[in-house]
């Protein structure tokens, strides 16, 4: 469950009465004091996560979900030192960017509002820098992670989901035993599975394997996304479509602050 809202006491209670599902908490949080980029005030996401963190015994999971990390808004020291400090009340951190679209753009442009970034992008923003920063800020202070799915896995106590761990320099950051973990779970999945796994699924059927590594499987073929969420999910394997490759060091993000361009 994501959310900002306002938490109540009795929300958390009812919350910890659900014992057939593993419930995780993503208490979204940005920092961001300009009501016209953030109309939400953030103060309201840091009380209900503190609220319920404290909650004891509990079932349920909480994740303080950092962002939009955006330069110019919210990456001062002072806000870098305020998340710092709400990541203790939480189970684990999750940081990540800014979706800087077209639509977004446009926002900015009407609103007369500072441009973050020169152009528009199709993945998430987080420039070198900031991501050095964020984890200076947050060392030894929580259990930090880059990916939404590794802070999820991990607060239940499982291998993630998305099968990161074949992208090994997602892991510098992780916790050891997760690591371990997440070791033990990776197999590597055949052409075969693959293709077979595709053919059960709408638009799936154009699904042509160009190369498998112990990293990630290339594919090409696929009309959309939603295919290859299914495989990725299915095979706890990174899926990684030929049109949008993913470079060495970017994290699936975008090119924008970062001064080399990896190899893929």
């Amino acid at each position: 469950m994501i959310t900002r809202h306002q938490l109540r006491a009795e929300d958390c209670e009812r919350l910890n009465r659900l014992g057939s599902i593993k419930m995780t908490l993503l208490l979204t949080y940005s920092g961001i004091e300009d009501r016209r980029i953030e109309p939400y005030p953030s103060e309201v996401a840091a009380a209900s996560l503190r609220l319920a963190t404290a909650v004891r015994p509990r079932r349920y999971r909480t994740i303080f979900y950092w962002r939009p990390l955006v330069p110019g808004l919210n990456d001062t020291d002072e806000h870098l030192s305020r998340a710092a400090e709400l990541s203790r009340h939480a189970d684990a951190t999750v940081f990540t960017g800014l979706f800087y679209r077209d639509e977004i753009a446009a926002y900015y442009q009407a609103a007369g509002l500072p441009e973050p970034y020169a152009g528009t992008a199709r993945r998430k923003v987080v420039p070198e820098t900031l991501e050095r920063r964020v984890l200076e800020a947050l060392a030894d202070r929580a259990q930090l992670f880059r990916k939404t799915s590794c802070a999820v896995s991990y607060v239940h106590g499982l291998p993630d989901y998305n099968g990161h761990y074949g992208v090994r320099e997602l892991c510098d950051i992780c916790p050891v035993g997760q690591i371990r973990r997440c070791s033990e779970a990776h197999q590597v999945p055949t052409a075969e599975q693959l293709t077979a796994l595709a053919s059960s699924v709408p638009d799936g059927d154009g699904l042509e394997v160009l190369d498998i590594t112990d990293r990630a499987a290339v594919v090409a073929g696929l009309p959309h996304e939603q295919p290859r969420y299914f495989l990725q999910h299915a095979l706890a394997f990174q899926i990684h479509d030929v049109r949008h490759p993913h470079l060495s060091r970017r994290h699936g993000r975008a090119d924008i602050g970062w001064t080399e361009r990896a190899a893929s």
